[in-house]
C-alpha cells in the first residue's frame, strides 16, 4: 500500500511527498490494466493500492461541473469543520471528493498529521486507516494553483503562501491525488505542488486551533516533536454535503 499524503516533510518544511510501500502489495496484471474513467478527470484505478475503504471510481462527465461552490459540513469530536469547496479552482478535486463524502468514505475516520513547523502549519485527514498510508483506490490528475502570494523574502519565486484557511489536496508526488487532505490552520511555506479546491470557514478554523494547541504526542525518540499525531483526537463523524 502506498502512502498518500503530504508526507514526509524537510526540514525546512518545503516538500512534502515520500512512498511507501508495503511488501506483497497486489500489482497491476500486464493483461488487466488499471480501469479509468472516459471522461476529463481520468480517475485512475491504482490496484497495487487498494481503497481503504470501498468506494469505486467517481462519475467522471464529459463536463466537469467548474463553477460555483459546495458546502459541506464535517462535524469533529473537536468542533466543526465547515468547508466551502470551489469548483472553479479544482473541478476534479471537487468531484472526488464529493464523490468520497457522499459514499461515507470520510466518516468515523481520523485525521493522522499535526504539524507545528514554524513554515508548516497543518492538520492532514482522509484515511480511513489512520496511518498516512491508505487511499480511495484511485488517483487523478493535479489542479495545481497558479494565483498564490510568493513566500516573503523568497528570491527564487517557488516558494509560495498556503495561507490559514486553505484546503487542499495532499499527495506523493505528481498526479497523485486521492482521498487524503489537509487544512491550514497558520500561513504555511510550500511548493505549489498541492491543489487548493476550497477553504475553511470561521467556526472551522476554531476547532483547529483547538486541535493545535493541544500539541503533537511525544514519542520515545522525540519529547517534543513538531510533526506527529495531535494529542487531542479528531475523529471526522459523518459529513453532510449541502447543495
Amino acid at each position: 500500500m502506498t502512502s498518500v499524503l503530504i508526507r514526509g516533510v524537510v526540514a525546512a518544511a518545503l516538500a512534502l511527498s515520500a512512498a511507501v510501500v508495503v511488501p506483497g502489495a497486489a500489482s497491476a496484471s500486464v493483461d488487466q490494466p488499471p480501469k479509468v474513467t472516459k471522461g476529463p478527470c481520468q480517475y485512475t484505478e491504482t490496484p497495487d493500492d487498494p481503497a481503504a475503504r470501498p468506494v469505486g471510481l467517481p462519475r467522471d462527465p464529459r463536463h466537469t461541473p467548474s463553477r460555483g461552490t459546495v458546502k459541506v459540513d464535517l462535524p469533529t469530536s473537536q468542533g466543526p469543520l465547515g468547508l466551502t469547496l470551489d469548483r472553479a479552482k479544482a473541478p476534479c478535486t471537487v468531484q472526488s471528493f464529493l464523490h468520497l463524502a457522499e459514499h461515507r468514505y470520510y466518516d468515523f475516520t481520523t485525521c493522522h498529521r499535526l504539524t507545528a513547523y514554524p513554515t508548516l502549519k497543518v492538520l492532514q485527514c482522509g484515511d480511513p486507516t489512520g496511518t498516512g498510508e491508505g487511499g480511495p483506490g484511485y488517483k487523478y490528475k493535479d489542479e495545481l494553483p497558479t494565483d498564490l502570494p510568493t513566500w516573503p523574502g523568497d528570491t527564487t519565486g517557488t516558494r509560495k503562501v498556503y495561507a490559514r484557511g486553505l484546503l487542499a489536496m495532499a499527495n506523493a508526488g505528481p498526479a497523485t491525488n486521492g482521498s487524503q487532505f489537509f487544512l491550514v490552520y497558520g500561513d504555511s511555506r510550500l511548493l505549489a505542488n498541492y491543489t487548493v479546491f476550497g477553504s475553511v470557514d470561521a467556526r472551522g478554523l476554531a476547532t483547529l486551533d483547538k486541535v493545535a494547541a493541544g500539541g503533537i504526542q511525544p514519542t520515545a525518540d522525540n519529547p517534543a516533536p513538531v510533526d506527529g499525531t495531535p494529542i487531542k483526537t479528531t475523529k471526522l463523524l459523518r459529513a453532510h454535503v449541502r447543495c
